[in-house]
Parts: structure tokens; C-alpha cells; sequence
């Protein structure tokens, strides 16, 4: 395989940036151009209209770049690149980046329905990092809702000009012509492949907005299908940050402390030096680094350092002290309703890792004057200017290259391994390929903050009259704050369209007067954004206080929650896994059945879990069964393994999966002592049911966690006859 080559080495002294996309003009504007004579290139934003002349750059298939001719202009900063090629492959160059959750399949389904492609036709490489698109982020369930319009929009305007091409040459009109298999067919039977009509069709102005098919007329978009790159993943031919061969790029270990945020005080290098294959040893502010030939020698050599290390600003911060000052943080829940009873509840969880597969790494090239950098990213823009800042470097002059990851949980959002490969290739002089261990990830990576909750259900006369919620958290007070900050503030804000609500405020039962607030613990802690984020911890609170008003009130868990859910579609989906479940069925003693709802991102899921706690140090969720109303399904099969994951996730975070903190340091270090779910601990048997709608797609990536981590607490309740309080149950 030949290598990845770095852009062209300046000589010492000299500027020489990355070439890249000059600032859009204040109306930003769609393009189409013949970047080669057989390419037919569309860059269009989120909607698509008449078009004017703009200065603008399209990528072809080869990466090529050059002047566009404008044909349409979108409504906002969303920007999508649709081309096929003469090979009569069409080829979407995808702002986001592909973690597992099918992202690419979805797209490809949305093109290839609406050019009448075939499926296998469809490619959707990930876009670099594209500043002009301040949309470029992945997260917040947000995807498939900001892609599906102008995806969909797109490729019927690019099938549009291609049907009208098709027509000059045999001399027809367009609208005797009919698509089908990447091909245009006229009456009577002659076919051309989309490749060639390009050259053609990129001369042909479009219609202001060519209109999509209706959902009737669907016939790849809701039907399951395997994911596009499915024989690449199986077969080792998908390619990650670790796979890529760079010219010149050495592998690469960092020296970590003990203690979270420690430094080094001294460093003894010269047996590290000595040894065979290391080619530069680096300082960094809180480790030691080691370039190599192979990452043999490089863990050979990081375990030949002598290091002092001074600890980090936690000091002798424990899990103890932490929950306490989290439980001084809560906000007070005030007085109750005068005559009512209250049901009361103080939970507490865990911080968790995200400990996705692929462990963190990053490939970087920093030269004089410029900076190229490979690594997966769910946002690269914001990485593009942490990484200039990191080694003084204007952003225009550092390259971002997004490459697929395996797995992130929120993980990706934030870029600490690729600042740190660009610092140290910087300092070394040289390109790196940097790889954190496992044990670097968990000890010393981002978690899920710790957090504390009180709720009050306020009853009377049978029923809810108030629900006040007060949570405190673990925020980061220390250098990395301003990243987790700003990831933060990106899934808050989300590509265009795609709003998130927040857990615990958008009434999701009618329980009278609701209050939401939230204290805080600053800790010099490193926190990021986990999967569905508060709504994890937050409505997992509240859907036990649920399970607990209903037993006070003598009703049915099932019963009382259709009777008092706003939404119909929530009702739906309970009831759908409450039949599926067979719920209410006897159970032998330590068997339960617990359920639990969430309404978010435009959608809403049900959960049912059944445990076996027969053994209660062994328990065990042998069935779930969830239900998810998520509008217009672009790949029911992506969705039910979206559910299924989230299901893993709710099963692992309520029972045994977290992180402690002992004396300032994360006492976990491997998947040995950081018990996520294994496939012993996964249900023997998993449901997925798809709700149908025409709404438009809701998100659905994060959906599934809190009502799953929600009915395993209370199936563990009910089987064991306890009100679990602190999550993980097995701590």
C-alpha cells in the first residue's frame, strides 16, 4: 500500500500552508463544476435555490480541487458535496465523522433514493475539516436530522440535471425519461449510466429546487439495510487512525502519572535513549514521550524512564470526599405543596468512561509554518484551532484529516491526543503516530461526570401536584475546562434544525408544577460529555421516582405511566413494549420486570428489562425489549442497533460499570477492573420494535440509554425488594 504523503516539507523558515476553501461570501452559495471532464460535482448547503456566481472550491473524487461555477444557493452553513464519476460511482463527501453509528449507510440511502442509484453505488468518504461549515460536528443525535433535507434535496437536483442531459442527447423530453440502477432509460429502452453524463449534465442549470420523492414512492429509505461498509469492517479493510500509513510517521507512548494531572518533576531518559529503535525522547507538561521505529521499542523505552512525578491538584481526593461535596452542592428543593405527601429519592453515579474499542490516536505532521493531522474527530473545526493554538500556528494552517473511529460515546468530541501528537512532532522534529493505551484512556481520559440528585414528588389526592428535580455534577476546573466547554456548548447548540431538549424539563408526565436546577463542584477533573449526557443520570432519577409514586399509590408501573404521559407517542411505544414483553406475567422469586420512557431529540423510547437477581451478586438482564418512535426511519436496521448498544449501556452503568477515585487517581485501568457489560452479561434475548411515522427523522444515536438504564434500576428493585440508590449497584 502505498503511503499517506505529508503535505511538502518547506524549507525551515519558509510559510507554506495547506491550501484550503477561501471564506465563503456573506450569502454562502451551491456550485457544480467539471472538475475533471467525466466528474459532476455538487456542493450544496443545507436548502438549494437559484444560484449566482461565487468564488468557491470543489473537491473531486481524487481530492482535486479548482475553481466552481454556481448553479444554487443553500439557506445556511450546511454544506454537502455530491459526485459521480465516470466509473459511475457516486461519491458524497460527508462533514461528519463515522464512529460505528452508521452515518455513512444512512446518507448513502438517502442519495441513492433520490438519484434512483443503486446502494453499492453510493461512497461517502468524511469530509477534512471545512472551517467555511460551522455546522461540521457530530453528536447530539443531531446527524440524520440536519442531513436528511439537504441530502435528499441534493441528489434530486443532481438527478434532475442528469435526466435533462440525457434528454438533449437522445433528443427527448425529460419527462418521458425514467431513472433507475444508477442509469437514466428513455421509452424505448436505451440506457446511459449517470458516469456518462456528467460532462454533460455539469453545463445544465437545474430547476431553482428539484422536489423529492414523497414517502409513498420510498423504496430504499425505511427498508432495512446492511451497512455500506459492512464487508470492509468484517474483512480488516476499514481503515483507522492506527491503519494509516504516513510517510515518515513514528510510533509513539507517553510516560503517564499515577495521579490525574500530575507532572514530571525529573526525568532519567539515558537507558531509554540507549535502547535500539528510539528515535527522540519529549517532555510534555504531564508526561514523557517516546518516538520509535515500532511501538515495541516504544513501550520497551517508556518503561526504561525514570520519572519523579508530582502529583496532580486533586491530592488526596477521594470518592468519599467528592460525593459529599456533591451532596452539599444541590440546590435546596424548598417546601413542598401545603397537605401533599411526598416521595423522596437521593441518587448518586458513578463517573464512567467511554472506553471506546478503538483506543485513542492521532497522527501528526508539524512543519515549519504549516501542521497536517490525521485522527478521528466529531469536531474538527473546533480541533483545527486547538491544535494551531497548541503549536503557534495560524488555523489556516493546519490540515485536519477526519478519519472513521471505533466507537466514541462523546469521546471524540474533544482532541486532547491529537494536541498532544502535534506538540510532540513539533518538539521532535518528526511525524508521529501517538496511541494511548487503554490504561491511558481510563486513567487519565475524559469520564462522565459524577452526579448528584434529589427529587421530591409531591402528592395529593391521588395524584402528582409537584416535581421538583435538584442535581449537582462534577465540572472541570482545571486546563482542559475551556475544551469541555465549548464540545459542551456544541451539542447544546447542534447543527441547524437538530435542538436537543434538555432532560428533566420538558414534561414528559403530567405531574403538576415542575422544577428543574443544578449546582456544580468544580474538580480539576477531566470530564466530557457520555452518551445522552444529563439525560443518563437524570431521567434514570427519575423514572425509579416514577416506579416508587406508583407503588405508594397502589397502580400498576405500567398503567400509571400511560395515565399520566403527555405524549401519545410515548404511550405507544410503553404499550408496545409492555405487550412485546409480556408484562405482568408471573415471574419466579429474583425475576422482575422493570420499565422506564424517554422523550428527547425529537423522539421518544420505551424500555422493558427483565433481571434475575436470584443470585444478587450476579445479576443478570436476560430479556429486553425496547420501542422507539423516532418519525421517518432512514435504516431500521441501524436503529435497532442503535437500541441494542444503548441497551449494553443501561445494563453496564446501572450494574457495574464505574470509575473510583482513590487519593487523586482513577484506580481502573483496563476493561478487568472497569466491569462494562461482556457478552455473558448481555440478554439472552433483544427486541427492537420500530414505531411507524411520517414525522420527520428525530434523533436516535443517545435515545435509548436513559429509559434502558431507567428499567434495569427498577426490574433490580422489584427483583431484589430494594431501592437502589447509588450507581452502579455493584461499586
Amino acid at each position: 500500500m502505498d503511503p499517506i504523503r505529508p503535505l511538502p516539507r518547506p524549507a525551515d523558515g519558509e510559510a507554506s500552508g495547506p491550501s484550503r476553501t477561501a471564506p465563503d461570501p456573506p450569502r454562502r452559495r451551491a456550485v457544480v463544476k467539471a472538475v475533471t471532464a467525466a466528474t459532476l460535482t455538487l456542493c450544496v448547503p443545507t436548502g438549494v435555490g437559484t444560484a449566482s456566481p461565487a468564488a468557491a472550491v470543489a473537491t473531486g473524487p481524487a481530492g482535486t480541487q479548482g475553481p466552481s461555477r454556481a448553479i444554487v444557493t443553500g439557506t445556511d452553513a450546511e454544506k454537502l458535496v455530491l459526485e459521480v464519476t465516470a466509473a459511475n460511482k457516486v461519491v458524497v463527501r460527508l462533514p461528519r465523522v463515522e464512529v460505528g453509528q452508521g452515518i455513512t449507510t444512512a446518507v448513502a440511502m438517502m442519495i441513492a433514493e433520490e438519484l434512483d442509484a443503486r446502494l453499492a453505488d453510493v461512497v461517502v468518504p468524511l469530509a477534512d475539516a471545512r472551517p467555511e461549515l460551522p455546522g461540521q460536528y457530530t453528536g447530539g443525535s443531531s446527524s440524520v436530522r440536519s442531513l436528511y433535507d439537504p441530502a435528499r434535496y441534493l441528489a434530486a437536483t443532481a438527478r434532475a440535471r442528469l435526466v435533462n442531459a440525457a434528454a438533449r442527447r437522445w433528443h427527448l423530453p425529460a419527462r418521458t425519461l425514467r431513472t433507475r440502477d444508477t442509469t437514466v432509460v428513455a421509452p424505448d429502452g436505451r440506457t446511459a449510466t449517470f458516469g456518462s453524463l456528467t460532462e454533460a449534465a455539469a453545463r445544465i442549470r437545474t430547476p431553482r429546487r428539484a422536489t423529492p420523492k414523497p414517502a409513498r414512492l420510498h423504496r430504499i429509505i425505511g427498508h432495512p439495510a446492511t451497512r455500506i461498509d459492512a464487508q470492509d469492517l468484517v474483512t480488516g479493510r476499514a481503515k483507522y487512525t492506527g491503519d494509516l500509513s504516513v510517510a515518515g510517521a513514528k510510533p509513539t507512548l507517553v510516560a503517564r502519572p499515577p495521579t490525574l494531572l500530575g507532572s514530571p518533576v525529573s526525568v532519567d531518559d539515558s537507558a531509554a535513549r540507549a535502547m535500539p529503535g528510539v528515535l527522540a525522547v519529549v517532555r510534555t507538561s504531564h508526561g514523557v514521550a517516546v518516538v520509535a521505529e515500532t511501538f515495541h521499542h516504544a513501550f520497551q523505552a517508556r518503561d526504561a524512564l525514570r520519572i519523579t512525578w508530582a502529583p496532580g491538584p486533586l491530592g488526596a481526593l477521594s470518592d468519599k470526599h467528592i460525593r459529599a461535596r456533591l451532596r452539599d452542592a444541590v440546590p435546596s428543593l424548598g417546601a413542598p405543596p401545603r397537605g401533599s405527601v411526598q416521595v423522596t429519592g437521593e441518587f448518586e453515579f458513578a463517573f464512567v468512561s467511554h472506553a471506546p474499542m478503538e483506543v485513542l490516536t492521532a497522527v501528526a505532521d508539524v512543519r515549519a509554518g504549516r501542521a497536517e493531522i490525521w485522527f478521528s474527530s466529531q469536531t474538527p473545526v473546533f480541533a483545527q484551532e486547538e491544535i494551531a493554538s497548541a503549536v503557534g500556528l495560524p488555523a489556516a494552517a493546519v490540515r485536519v484529516h477526519v478519519v472513521r473511529g471505533g466507537g466514541s460515546f462523546g469521546r471524540r468530541l474533544t482532541c486532547e491526543a491529537a494536541v498532544e501528537a502535534a506538540r510532540i512532532s513539533k518538539a521532535a522534529r518528526l511525524p508521529v503516530k501517538l496511541m494511548w493505551s487503554r490504561s491511558d484512556d481510563i486513567r487519565h481520559g475524559r469520564m462522565r461526570p459524577a452526579s448528584h440528585h434529589r427529587i421530591r414528588a409531591s402528592l395529593a389526592g391521588g395524584k402528582v401536584v409537584a416535581f421538583a428535580h435538584r442535581v449537582a455534577e462534577v465540572g472541570e476546573s482545571s486546563e482542559g475546562a475551556r475544551a469541555t466547554t465549548r464540545s459542551l456548548s456544541a451539542i447544546a447548540a447542534g447543527p441547524a434544525g437538530a435542538a436537543a431538549t434538555a432532560a428533566g424539563d420538558e414534561g414528559l408526565y403530567a405531574f403538576g408544577a415542575l422544577s428543574v436546577r443544578s449546582g456544580g463542584v468544580g474538580l480539576p477533573i477531566p470530564v466530557g460529555a457520555w452518551r445522552a449526557v444529563s439525560s443518563g443520570t437524570m431521567r434514570t432519577a427519575e423514572e425509579i421516582v416514577v416506579d416508587e409514586i406508583a407503588r405508594r399509590l397502589g397502580e400498576d408501573p405500567v398503567a400509571f405511566r400511560c395515565a399520566t404521559l403527555t405524549s401519545r407517542a410515548a404511550v405507544r411505544v410503553l404499550g408496545k413494549v409492555a405487550a412485546a414483553g409480556h408484562w405482568g406475567r408471573p415471574l419466579p422469586a429474583g425475576v422482575a420486570q422493570g420499565v422506564a420512557v424517554h422523550e428527547e431529540y425529537g423522539s421518544c423510547v420505551a424500555c422493558l428489562a427483565e433481571i434475575d437477581a436470584s443470585d444478587p451478586r450476579h445479576p443478570r438482564v436476560r430479556r429486553v425489549v425496547m420501542a422507539a418512535d423516532v418519525g421517518t426511519v432512514v435504516n431500521p436496521r441501524g436503529l435497532q442497533a442503535q437500541l441494542m448498544g444503548t441497551a449494553i449501556d443501561g445494563i453496564s452503568t446501572v450494574l457495574s460499570a464505574g470509575l473510583h477515585i482513590d487519593r487523586g487517581a482513577v484506580r481502573e485501568e483496563s476493561f478487568t477492573d472497569f466491569r462494562y457489560a461482556r457478552q455473558r452479561h448481555s440478554p439472552t434475548h433483544f427486541e427492537a420494535h420500530v414505531m411507524p411515522s411520517h414525522r420527520s427523522p428525530g434523533g436516535a444515536g443517545e435515545l435509548g440509554v436513559p429509559a434502558a438504564a431507567g428499567a434495569v434500576a427498577n426490574a433490580y428493585a422489584r427483583a431484589t425488594g430494594t431501592r437502589p440508590r447509588r450507581f452502579p449497584v455493584d461499586f
